[in-house]
């Protein structure tokens, strides 16, 4: 019994070194002068470099806005890309200080991985892609028996493609690739008759391919795919940081802060708006969490509120067109919902 004692207190002990060990993630970003962040490979509208060799997209924009909450620089930020398989590697290992790369939060990646994933900055669902000249007369999923499906390997995709056809007592050949390049080249040339990914990949994707307007997305949505940033467990500073760096950017969009009128708004009336903008009288919101006090007015300079990123990368004012659906405020009909800032 006292050996068992031992082992479980030696355990214990070596549990809260390794948490300690951790728990300083903004003195090491501080210290080296940028925010490690994966992202995709290239997704356009979520995580892309663009001809320029500048990322952009939903994604990127959150690592721009925890840059700016610490360093007031959105610039100070250096991506990695990273594969479906490779993400949760370079999350645990510290090779990346935060990922921040279309993944769904589930809960053995909350908990057996380790992670602590810090909101949801995109509500998604699977859906299947089809060359409805290839497949005429297709127009739902539940007409893909025997169909040859890509899939992308260590994703929830691929389970919830498995239990989708299991479900349905359907057959399906699945085609599969670690990488996202490879399972869409695979899909353009016509060694699928099906894609499945999340929806929003799917429209991404489309945009891509050799004769976009032959390609449909069918209507059924198999799956809830709430994706989000996450951070490694046992640095809570961290995952506070992120946590509310996404909320900062929602809140500004709910209060009508923008990019373009954030200095006037300090001006404002509103003890919300000064208070979540640093300039409330007593006001250290900002200090509570490491950082300066207007720590949320520099988020919203630099890269908007969660409507103008959303619009500029996969909404009405980019090339996927993407509905704010499910992604509109909550009071609009929508989910996106910032915890108060006070």
């Amino acid at each position: 019994m006292k050996n068992n004692i031992k082992v479980i207190l030696g355990a214990a002990a070596f549990g809260l070194v390794a948490a300690s060990a951790s728990a300083a993630t903004l003195d090491d970003v501080k210290a080296k002068g940028f925010v490690q962040c994966g992202v995709n490979t290239s997704l356009a509208g979520f995580s892309a470099p663009d001809d320029k060799g500048e990322w952009k997209g939903l994604d990127v924009d959150l690592c721009r806005a925890v840059a700016a909450a610490i360093f007031n620089d959105p610039s100070k930020v250096k991506f990695t890309p990273t594969t479906a398989k490779e993400r949760f590697t370079a999350l645990q290992s510290g090779e990346i200080d935060l990922l921040s790369r279309n993944t769904t939060w589930t809960l053995s990646r909350d908990t057996a991985l380790g992670f602590n994933f810090a909101g949801v900055n995109y509500y998604d669902g699977q859906g299947f892609m089809i060359n409805a000249k290839k497949l005429p007369g297709i127009n739902s999923a539940l007409q893909l028996s025997g169909a040859a499906v890509c899939v992308q390997s260590g994703t929830t995709t691929e389970l919830n493609l498995a239990d989708y056809f299991k479900a349905n007592n359907l057959e399906y050949n699945p085609v599969v690739f670690e990488k996202l390049e490879e399972v869409d080249a695979a899909y353009d040339a016509g060694r699928c008759d099906a894609y499945t990914t999340d929806q929003s990949g799917l429209y991404s994707l489309r945009l891509k391919l050799s004769a976009p307007d032959d390609h449909i997305v069918l209507p059924e949505i198999i799956s809830k795919e709430p994706l989000g940033p996450a951070v490694r467990q046992g640095d809570d500073q961290w995952y506070d940081i992120v946590k509310w760096s996404h909320y900062a950017m929602v809140l500004g969009e709910e209060l009508g802060i923008t990019q373009a009128n954030v200095e006037e708004m300090k001006n404002s009336p509103n003890p919300d708006i000064r208070r979540a903008l640093g300039v409330e009288e007593g006001s250290k919101l900002g200090t509570d969490l490491g950082l300066g006090n207007e720590w949320m007015a520099n988020i919203i300079k630099a890269v908007g509120n969660y409507g103008e990123s959303f619009e500029r990368n996969v909404g009405s004012g980019s090339p996927l067109k993407i509905s704010r659906g499910l992604n509109a405020l909550w009071t609009k009909g929508g989910l996106q919902y910032a915890m108060p800032i006070r």
